[in-house]
């Protein structure tokens, strides 16, 4: 991100690169459309640098989650991207963000709220970025389904874009052949015939 100015930024956390985005004009908060020329976050997670720089920093402010994660006040901030990850996502688009199967990894965390907010958002985008693979290539994160016992994190229809190494899938709108058909093309070329 050091090629861009003026980024806002309104997470449920920040870590170290945070400072270094500020310090180089990335992240100034000024086009935002609320909370002008603040960071905004729940807590900070990181190294020492991290929590020195944010102390006595009026640039950032520590909010509660009923404020960082509102669906409401995220659709406020114009152009809000929602970046968030998965563990695995069916070719319908169903994303799971919490569970190898039935063994839990983490709580649903703020996902929901910010792939809603920015679909609220006048200009938003939600994408959910991830690698194609697991376990060193040999499992794909694009599936024909969600294993069993899975969370569905994020259901289809609040799915926008789709990252992974392979490119862009954009769900909006699709049928379920064409979320298919996008999200095989961004699969490893090892399991597209598969799938």
């Amino acid at each position: 991100l050091s090629n861009k100015r003026d980024l806002g930024f309104h997470a449920g956390m920040i870590t170290d690169g945070v400072p270094d985005l500020m310090e180089q004009g990335v992240l100034t908060n000024a086009r935002k459309s609320i909370d002008k020329g603040k960071v905004i976050c729940g807590l900070l997670t990181g190294t020492r640098k991290l929590f020195d720089y944010a102390h006595n920093n009026p640039n950032i402010e520590l909010r509660p989650s009923d404020y960082t994660h509102n669906v409401q006040v995220i659709a406020r901030l114009d152009n809000f991207i929602a970046i968030n990850a998965a563990v695995e996502i069916d070719i319908t688009g169903q994303v799971n963000a919490e569970s190898v199967g039935d063994v839990q990894l983490s709580g649903v965390g703020g996902q929901a709220d910010f792939v809603r907010g920015a679909g609220l958002s006048r200009g938003g985008k939600s994408i959910i970025a991830m690698t194609s693979t697991a376990q060193g290539g040999k499992v794909s994160r694009i599936v024909p389904q969600l294993a069993k016992g899975a969370a569905i994190t994020t259901p289809r229809f609040d799915v926008q874009y789709v990252v992974t190494e392979y490119g862009i899938a954009d769900l909006r709108g699709k049928s379920l052949p064409q979320r298919a058909q996008a999200l095989i093309s961004i699969a490893h070329p090892s399991f597209r015939d598969e799938l």
